[in-house]
């Protein structure tokens, strides 16, 4: 009896195409997707960070500092245009930079940075890095590259002013000792001028560094808005595919289809008509979330009204309308439940949801521009982190209306086999 019952199972198991995909392949793309975002195995997964720089010394040290800067594989330096122009970036050119998004962070290296590059007093110039607190990554990995590069962008410097602080504290140097100095000099030039990076972890504290918040100093709360947003797209998805899709494949299997369609309703008024239906609940299913943010956890709501308006309608038809596709797509219940599963955790994975994409690599960023999540979402950080005003949400919105138009088109297209049948 045992071995029939297992022999039934395996006919099932064998026929049912939905379980062997959640079985065996979902967890297996999931593996893939998470240990590609959280490898650090290889130095080409690491995220390259794009960072302006503002030199306001204009010493020997600080162009040696932008120089090195230059030339670490993990930034890209952003402001081609300001140089090719022969200007030069100024600090608040950099604050907008950062403010916009168009760079991680900016480095500034104040003036008299040269002067006191030794000088161990509290009142020494302050590297500053102006920073997007929502990406905490880079300014704490620019902190640590500063103390390196400031140890061996410029050894004869560092030398020097040692020197100087021997000269002031301890007096005149005997012949011996200056001959040693100038020896030790010459070797240390040297790994500077092969360009030489051994050592950029040293975080010996030559350097004054000061992370300045440029978006996040005059918010309550500044991370919440991104995680009731990521949360919130993720769930639609999942509303809308079982409600919207689910309903359609329930009217098919009880018949009221059928009965529908031969009364003066069309399927493009049928389809229209839900796709409607789930607009509206989608917006009332973000605004509670987006509510309850602002009662409990201080999101500023109501000073981004209009914004979040624009944003959650968009987002609502555009998973309105994945929905309705799935449900045309899929046959059963069970076909539905396997394929959204997998779609809407694949998106959120790569799109944003499940951990947020300013910590992925390039290729990956990319990847996740194909999702639904990562346009919602990247809207929704213009309203709430970058007080972006509607019309720069253009290209979120754009993207996500011809999600919606697509998807109810292919809708309506495949929704022509119930009409014939």
């Amino acid at each position: 009896m045992i071995v029939t019952l297992l022999r039934i199972f395996w006919i099932h198991l064998r026929r049912d195409r939905v379980v062997w995909v959640l079985t065996f392949v979902v967890p297996v793309i999931f593996f893939s997707v998470f240990a590609v975002i959280f490898s650090g195995q290889s130095k080409s997964s690491t995220p390259v960070i794009p960072v302006a720089i503002v030199n306001e010394d204009d010493s020997e040290l600080s162009r040696r500092l932008v120089a090195a800067l230059e030339k670490e594989r993990g930034l890209k330096i952003v402001a081609p245009e300001a140089r090719s122009t022969g200007a030069t970036l100024s600090r608040d050119d950099a604050k907008e930079m950062v403010h916009s998004g168009t760079v991680s962070a900016a480095i500034v290296v104040p003036k008299g940075l040269g002067e006191n590059f030794m000088n161990f007093t509290a009142d020494r110039p302050s590297i500053e890095i102006l920073a997007d607190s929502s990406d905490p990554v880079a300014p704490q990995m620019l902190s640590g590259l500063l103390q390196g590069l400031a140890m061996t962008a410029s050894p004869d410097s560092l030398m020097q002013g040692g020197i100087d602080q021997l000269k002031k504290w301890g007096g005149p140097l005997t012949p011996e000792q200056k001959q040693a100095i100038e020896q030790a000099m010459q070797f240390m030039k040297k790994p500077a001028d092969n360009g030489d990076k051994e050592g950029n972890s040293n975080n010996a504290g030559l350097l004054s560094v000061q992370v300045v918040d440029v978006l996040g100093q005059d918010k309550a709360n500044p991370v919440i808005a991104f995680y009731a947003a990521a949360t919130a797209v993720m769930f639609l998805l999942f509303s809308c595919a079982n409600g919207a899709g689910g309903s359609l494949i329930e009217e098919v299997e009880n018949g009221t289809l059928d009965r529908l369609l031969s009364s003066n309703l069309t399927m493009t008024q049928l389809l229209t008509g839900k796709w409607l239906s789930f607009v509206l609940l989608g917006i009332l299913q973000i605004s509670v979330m987006f509510l309850w943010g602002w009662m409990v956890f201080q999101l500023e709501l109501w000073s981004h009204l209009s914004g979040f308006i624009v944003m959650t309608a968009t987002t609502a038809a555009a998973a309105a309308a994945f929905g309705i596709l799935l449900g045309t797509i899929c046959r059963t219940r069970g076909q539905l439940t396997g394929v959204s599963t997998t779609a809407i955790l694949l998106m959120s994975a790569v799109g944003g949801s499940m951990f947020p994409r300013f910590a992925m690599s390039d290729t990956l960023k990319n990847i996740g521009l194909a999702t639904f999540n990562a346009w919602a979402l990247d809207g929704y950080q213009k309203v709430f982190w970058r007080d972006a005003p509607v019309w720069q949400l253009w290209p979120q919105l754009l993207v996500l209306l011809a999600l919606t138009a697509v998807f109810m088109a292919v809708s309506r297209y495949v929704a022509r086999r119930w009409e014939v049948s």
